[in-house]
C-alpha cells in the first residue's frame, strides 16, 4: 500500500482500521482487497493517489454490500472486480444487478448508471474508476449501498461479523509493537456492545 499510494498511503490505512465496521472485515483483507485492484485504479485516475485511495474504499464498500444483500460469496465478487480491473467482464453476472457477464452488458451498465455525461458506445474510453462509480451508482439506486455497515449496528449476524473483524485487527495488533491497543480493544469492546 505505501508503495503503490506513497503519500495517501495514511487514507488506505484509516479505511482499513474502520473496515471492520463499514466492510464487515479485518484491516488485513480491506488491504489484500485494495491490493486486487489499485495499480489498474491509480493507473486510470493519472497517478491521483488520494482519489484512487477514494474509489477504492467505494468498491470495497460496494463488494461488501452486495455480498451482504445478494447473498454473493464475497469471493466471487473480489474476482469479478479483479477482472474489471483487466477489462475481463465475464463475471459482471456474479452481482447479480440485472447484467450479464460481457463486454455489452458492461458497457449498458455504465451507461444506465448515468454517471458520464453522454452515453458510450465502446467501453475503451471507460477507465477502471468509472467502472467501479457506475456500479455504485446501480446498488445506490436498487438499495444496496450502505447495508453492511447498518446491518453491522442493527443485526445480530452484522455485529457478529463487526466483532469478528475487530477481534482479528485485535490479534493482529497484539503482535504490531507500533498498534494503538487501546483503540484496538476500544473497537472491539463497542462491536460487541
Amino acid at each position: 500500500i505505501e508503495t503503490l499510494f506513497k503519500s495517501s498511503s495514511g487514507i488506505i490505512k484509516e479505511y482499513a482500521e474502520n473496515a471492520y465496521k463499514n466492510a464487515g472485515m479485518s484491516a488485513n483483507q480491506y488491504m489484500d482487497n485494495m491490493m486486487n485492484f489499485s495499480a489498474s485504479l491509480i493507473q486510470g485516475l493519472g497517478g491521483d493517489t488520494k482519489e484512487a485511495a477514494r474509489i477504492g474504499n467505494i468498491a470495497i464498500e460496494d463488494m461488501a454490500d452486495n455480498a451482504n444483500k445478494m447473498g454473493t460469496s464475497m469471493r466471487s465478487i473480489e474476482d469479478a472486480y479483479k477482472g474489471f480491473a483487466k477489462q475481463n467482464y465475464m463475471m459482471l453476472d456474479n452481482l447479480k444487478l440485472g447484467y450479464g457477464g460481457t463486454r455489452e452488458e458492461m458497457l449498458r451498465l455504465v451507461n444506465d448508471s448515468g454517471i458520464l455525461e453522454n452515453k458510450v458506445s465502446s467501453l475503451d474510453d471507460v477507465s477502471f474508476d468509472q467502472i467501479i462509480m457506475a456500479i455504485h451508482k446501480v446498488q445506490e439506486n436498487l438499495g444496496i449501498t450502505g447495508t453492511t455497515a447498518d446491518e453491522a449496528r442493527k443485526t445480530i449476524t452484522g455485529s457478529a461479523n463487526m466483532a469478528k473483524a475487530a477481534w482479528s485487527n485485535l490479534m493482529v495488533g497484539i503482535a504490531d509493537e507500533n498498534a494503538n491497543l487501546d483503540q484496538l480493544m476500544k473497537n472491539f469492546s463497542d462491536s460487541v456492545v
